[in-house]
């Protein structure tokens, strides 16, 4: 881009044409010599949700064609590992004692092929004494049978955040208050679905063990890979090819790959393993699954002053990230955006028989969003009020500097009312109301509703906030940056490169990108809550700003002028002499000479901050309610995201689309559902409904732009702002369709069954 920034442009994805073509090499398309000679690996998993394990017969396995070894918890010399959340809850990577959900891994077969390995596995006995299976968390939580008896109780984390004043009530805390509503409220347990499953190979090599892992951050699970395997982080070399998805659940290790090493050492030969579909939804970590108890108290004329919020986090089985990452990320952000004097935030974690959870695309956010949308929603409609005009009627006012809630939050940057008023005029709202209007007079069988949501989050909020990049620039004049996030869909080196072609003159073409690497990639945060642009983009952009300045240096000796004579032309990526274009510098020439003088044209950098940013927005559904069959159709999705600085419109719109389909699915039609004796019935994705474009329409996306402080960039992150936004405006819709009809709330998802049944409950 002649004589400008190519930053703020929609430049296409360099990604796409391999994805098109030869497509990616994920984990399990792995082809490296190393790999030689494979064997292959199954799990034997659990069958019951919660039993003690009387023992394990695997001699059948053992004699079965192709098998190389059967081992269990006590073969592999498996000790208990606690949990760094709560250490009385331990347990071993294969269950050892007892078994607390249905599929955890109770043993591991090796054998020469798959399908060998694969039948041996069905060949395990387990012998068990039930024990009761908990499934919903209350129940759970009132129990007097313990998942992990050492821990005392099934709560295992609870938090509280400010809270009633010492001494006093509920009924005291809303004494002033004109007006009070209240909600029980479940945010529902969701399978995150990628559409590639986990897969893994590990080989020793030299001593060293060498594993190719499906992951969201390879240097961030270092630690847990060199803990199963005994040694130094030195002995562990983490390898992530392409990466078909995550959404937060590929953060976590998981039994399964850890395993991989010890196996290998003990076959004496590289092993593979790779889940099937229903082993990704019984043990791929679930996302949200919330129970919150809200109640809101304010004026009759709308102006809220309390709120009080108790969240009840289901742990799943393990007391794992989803035990802590929700909650803390559901307390400091449970005003949302608006301004509340009085709040007490209360958060309970509690273990049950189900699949662990843990982070999932916003983990915590949403939950928060969606509590307090549905809250005003319920507030609203309680004094005969606008849902809209409510909610502008309290939000925080317009700020440019540092803002701190009434839970102590501190926001950078924020401007509410504008999102909505840009999403309500889009939406053309006045006119939605009219036609709402006229259809409840007309008494039409389908029912149109409009749906609400004001939004703020937090990104790139995970300690510490730093991230690594390095550039090096070859020979030939290409450059090589390498970076510590780790794509998995965002579309990093297109980003990456549009940030190191602005500063340096590089054609994109002839910048690459390496990540996911630990012995070329040492240090990295990954890519997770939404931070890899305002971290790790704003380490690329401070590594090539540092690179031309390096460049220049060299320049000036080879050109014998003074440093500050030199400038960079970035059209033709070439130094000369102010004034004196005709006789320059390519950056292939610095190359080659700063390697004669012994020096590669290198940049290490680290970028650091002391803050996350906080993306917001607004969100307007509209969506269509057969009120005889319960049918609901999704109309219209209007979305005001605002994500600070906006590097590539292309990528931002990209994940907004992406965000608003996973939190249209969950207000719609996703559940992760078990039977009472804790067995999966949404184990494939036959039973599990994830949405396709059949159930979509298209998305009418509204730029805003307010640059944070927090980063040269101005950029905020956006991968998860498109999931909070959605979520509580596409349930806000479904319930006012039917307000007339007396429904105050409907759970998710608004399935036509449930949609239907609230209609019955409410004309009884």
């Amino acid at each position: 881009m002649a004589g400008g920034s190519i930053l703020g442009t929609r430049v296409q994805r360099k990604e796409d044409p391999k994805f098109l073509t030869t497509g990616g090499v994920y984990a399990d398309d792995v082809d490296d010599p190393r790999l030689a000679g494979a064997a292959q690996v199954a799990y034997v998993r659990s069958t019951v949700a919660h039993g003690t394990i009387e023992s394990i017969d695997i001699d059948t396995a053992v004699g079965m064609p192709g098998v190389l070894a059967v081992h269990t918890a006590e073969s592999l010399g498996l000790e208990p590992v606690a949990s760094p959340f709560n250490p009385a809850s331990a347990r071993t990577l294969l269950a050892s004692d007892k078994v607390r959900h249905v599929g955890e891994p109770v043993a591991v077969v090796v054998a020469e092929t798959l399908q060998q390995a694969t039948d041996a596995a069905e060949m395990v006995f387990v012998d068990y004494e039930f024990l009761p299976a908990l499934i919903d968390v209350e129940e759970a939580l009132a129990s007097e049978t313990l998942i992990y008896e050492a821990a005392g109780s099934n709560a295992v984390f609870d938090t509280t955040a400010l809270g009633l004043p010492e001494n006093s009530s509920a009924e005291e805390f809303f004494a002033d208050c004109e007006v009070t509503v209240t909600g029980r409220f479940l945010n529902q347990r969701v399978a995150p679905c990628p559409l590639e499953v986990r897969a893994s190979a590990a080989a020793w090599v030299d001593g060293r063990l060498v594993q190719w892992i499906s992951t969201q951050a390879a240097q961030g699970a270092k630690d847990a890979f060199t803990a199963a395997n005994g040694g130094d982080g030195d002995a562990i070399h983490l390898i992530t090819p392409d990466v078909g998805g995550g959404f937060g659940a590929k953060i976590d290790s998981y039994a399964e790959e850890l395993l991989l090493g010890s196996l290998a050492k003990d076959l004496g030969r590289p092993v593979r393993w790779r889940e099937t579909r229903s082993e990704s939804m019984m043990n791929l970590g679930h996302g949200r699954a919330q129970l919150q108890y809200v109640t809101m108290g304010g004026t009759r004329d709308g102006k809220v002053t309390h709120y009080q919020l108790h969240a009840i986090q289901d742990a799943g089985a393990f007391v794992g990230m989803g035990t802590i990452l929700a909650p803390f990320m559901t307390r400091p952000m449970a005003s949302g955006v608006y301004d509340i004097p009085n709040m007490e935030v209360r958060t309970t974690s509690v273990v049950t028989n189900t699949t662990p959870t843990t982070a999932y695309r916003g983990a915590g956010r949403p939950e928060a969003t969606a509590a307090i949308e549905r809250a005003m929603d319920l507030f609203a409609l309680e004094i005969g009020k606008d849902a809209a005009e409510v909610r502008r009627q309290n939000l925080i006012p317009k700020f440019l500097e540092p803002h701190t809630t009434a839970v102590g939050q501190v926001y950078d940057v924020g401007d509410f009312e504008t999102a909505l008023d840009k999403a309500l005029d889009t939406a053309g709202y006045a006119e939605l109301r009219a036609e709402q209007k006229a259809r409840r007079e007309s008494g039409a069988d389908k029912q149109l509703g409009i749906g609400v949501s004001v939004y703020v989050e937090i990104t790139g909020g995970v300690d510490p906030k730093q991230e690594a990049a390095k550039i090096e620039v070859n020979d030939d004049g290409t450059a090589t940056v390498y970076t510590g996030t780790s794509p998995h869909g965002q579309g990093h080196e297109t980003a990456w490169a549009m940030l190191a072609h602005d500063e340096t003159g590089i054609p994109m073409d002839k910048i690459s990108l390496i990540w996911g690497d630990t012995d070329l990639v040492p240090s990295g945060g990954g890519t997770m809550g939404s931070r890899s642009l305002q971290q790790g983009g704003a380490a690329v952009h401070q590594g090539a700003i540092e690179l031309v300045e390096k460049a220049k240096k060299l320049a000036a000796q080879l050109l014998e002028a003074d440093e500050a004579d030199i400038v960079l032309d970035k059209d033709n990526g070439a130094f000369h002499v102010a004034g004196t274009p005709a006789v320059a510098k390519a950056w292939a020439e610095l190359a080659v000479a700063s390697r004669a003088q012994g020096e590669e044209l290198t940049i290490d950098t680290l970028f650091t901050t002391d803050m996350a940013t906080f993306p917001f927005g607004s969100h307007v559904s509209v969506v269509e309610v057969d009120t005889v069959t319960g049918q609901v159709k999704h109309l219209r999705q209007v979305a005001c995201d605002d994500a600070g600085r906006v590097i590539n419109p292309l990528l931002l719109d990209g994940q907004i689309h992406g965000g608003i389909a996973q939190g249209t699915a969950q207000a719609l039609i996703e559940e992760v559902r078990f039977d009472d004796d804790g067995n999966p019935i949404t184990s494939n994705l036959a039973d599990y409904g994830m949405i396709s474009a059949t159930e979509l329409p298209s998305f009418e996306v509204v730029h805003m732009e307010t640059p944070t402080f927090v980063n040269p960039l101005g950029a905020k992150g956006i991968g998860e702002s498109g999931t909070i936004g959605s979520t509580p405006a596409v349930q806000s819709a479904v319930c006012d369709a039917l307000s007339h009809l007396g429904v105050t709330h409907i759970d998710m998802p608004a399935t036509s069954e449930r949609v239907w049944q609230a209609i019955q409950a409410a004309q009884q």
